[in-house]
């Protein structure tokens, strides 16, 4: 492989137009050689409508990102990996539990990496965050997760299907912070998911989790708030107060604002997968879907009244 990784991006919708284009064209490490959508096309490029096409034309590729909806991901990236191409994966990494852990087995197997991202985790204020509370005590957490579908995913009715995640499409970026700056194990105690009639994945939900066995952890999710989002996370420790705003890019410790990291999340994604691809290691923790499929287990279901974009 020479010096900057060549990389294929698959699936070209809004998040890959908004977030992984700019990131990749922005960090010298990258090489953009192709896309690959049934539908989107990105100029300057060879495009392709399937990963079998890429692969069957022979182009020099090293890497592939996927930006596809989880329903059918593994597919893709089990046939990449067939190919030789290490795999970067947009959040969440799979339609099910199992699927990544196969990945996991064929990314050893073939001497790739593999790279379940979650871009929160690289929010400015997140990084902070965890360095404050690593040796407190937690008392209570309460988060406040409220966006509207309508604004963040346009039309996309795959969102609401079974697989799609509903409101945990978002809700997992906040359960990829907790994991990432609570200092002890979070395990989920009970949940309350409302699906809209006639739809497959919940629209709201609440859960109630427990942090250290110790610690309440109360959140309050909504995929259909109006208005300005709000992705608040509040942390009462015996030694202080956090708060963390905005998916956490801004982070207030004892009414006080820290300054934080500033390269931004998908830029930060890209240099942490040239890391690895470098490094010949995969990073995958599913902490954050473990906890999605636990509410889908053990939460009490409630209808509400339909939905239409």
């Amino acid at each position: 492989m020479g010096e900057r990784i060549r990389l294929a991006l698959v699936g070209i919708g809004k998040i890959a137009r908004d977030q992984h284009l700019p990131a990749i064209a922005a960090d010298a490490g990258f090489e953009l050689a192709a896309a690959v959508s049934r539908n989107g096309r990105v100029e300057g490029v060879p495009n392709f409508t399937d990963i079998a096409a890429l692969i069957e034309s022979g182009l020099p590729v090293d890497a592939v990102s996927l930006c596809t909806p989880p329903v059918g991901r593994h597919r893709i990236a089990a046939q990449a990996l067939a190919a030789g191409k290490h795999v970067m994966l947009e959040k969440p990494p799979g339609a099910t539990l199992t699927e990544v852990h196969q990945l996991q087995v064929q990314a050893r197997g073939a001497g790739r990496s593999l790279f379940a991202t979650w871009h929160s985790r690289h929010g400015a204020g997140v990084a902070g965050a965890a360095a404050w509370l690593a040796d407190k005590q937690i008392r209570r957490v309460d988060i406040v997760w409220h966006e509207d579908i309508r604004v963040w995913h346009p039309g996309q009715e795959w969102i609401l299907a079974a697989g799609g995640l509903g409101v945990f499409d978002p809700g997992i970026n906040m359960l990829s912070i907790l994991t990432a700056i609570l200092p002890g194990p979070l395990r989920l105690a009970g949940a309350r998911l409302i699906f809209p009639t006639g739809r497959d994945a919940p629209i709201a939900a609440s859960l109630e989790m427990i942090h250290d066995e110790t610690a309440p952890v109360i959140a309050d999710l909504d995929f259909h708030a109006t208005g300005t989002p709000r992705w608040d996370i509040v942390i009462e420790a015996d030694r202080g107060t956090l708060l963390l705003k905005d998916g956490g890019a801004r982070l207030w410790i004892d009414g006080a604002e820290q300054v934080g990291d500033a390269i931004g999340e998908y830029p930060a994604l890209y240099r942490r997968f040239a890391q690895l691809v470098a490094a010949g290691e995969s990073d995958c923790d599913l902490r954050p879907m473990t906890l999605v499929a636990d509410a889908f287990l053990l939460g009490e279901r409630t209808e509400t009244d339909p939905f239409a974009f």
